[in-house]
């Protein structure tokens, strides 16, 4: 199962240099999303990271910038919602429903779903499917391998989302919740590291 890490919304410290880590511990894809800053801004975080790992990340907004920095793709979401003319590399996007996931996960190489748990990082974002409905959606074939699974990952639960069929599972508050400077970096690493073997 495939393991994603979205950015946090917001710049922090060190931020190209602990992306930098995950991906030496075996982080899939970056989901390189900061919705409120400018493509300058964006720029200089992505010159920070190896050119051997930009082709794990995928841009949120930004599109320009996979061509600049050669980065593996990008995401579709409500303020772009297509991909630009003679688009080449990976596509993603988001679905907030399994109706929307039957519908979209043919088109894309694989989309987001979400939110499966209670979100960590957004509060009051609840959980949109109860367990049978995830079970019964699996039985079906409409969560399958290009379906990742977003909202409230965690170690806690990582187990059972690899057991309903999701293709990955994609996190973020439980990343970004741990690390506030480069001193828990190495705390960071290692909890990722666990995250893999479950995986």
């Amino acid at each position: 199962m495939k393991l994603i890490v979205i950015t946090s919304p917001d710049f922090i410290p060190e931020e190209a240099r602990i992306i930098t880590g995950l991906f030496e511990v075996g982080l899939d894809l970056l989901h390189l999303r900061k919705p409120d800053a400018t493509a300058h801004e964006v720029g200089n975080l992505l010159h920070g990271i190896p050119m051997e790992y930009r082709k794990q990340i995928v841009i949120h907004d930004f599109f320009p910038l996979k061509d600049e920095f050669s980065l593996g793709g990008i995401h579709l979401n409500s303020r772009h919602s297509e991909a630009p003319e003679g688009y080449q590399g990976l596509l993603s996007r988001a679905c907030h429903s399994l109706e929307e996931v039957k519908t979209m996960a043919s088109h894309f190489d694989y989309v987001l779903m979400s939110p499966v748990y209670d979100s960590i990082s957004k509060q009051g974002y609840r959980s949109g499917y109860s367990k049978d409905e995830l079970k019964q959606a699996q039985e079906s074939g409409v969560i399958h391998e290009k379906v990742v699974a977003l909202g409230g990952i965690s170690e806690v639960n990582l187990a059972e989302i690899k057991s309903l069929g999701f293709g990955g599972a994609a996190l973020l508050g439980d990343i970004w919740n741990r690390y506030h400077t480069w001193k828990d970096a190495e705390e960071l690493l290692a909890h990722f590291r666990r995250l893999k073997k479950i995986a």
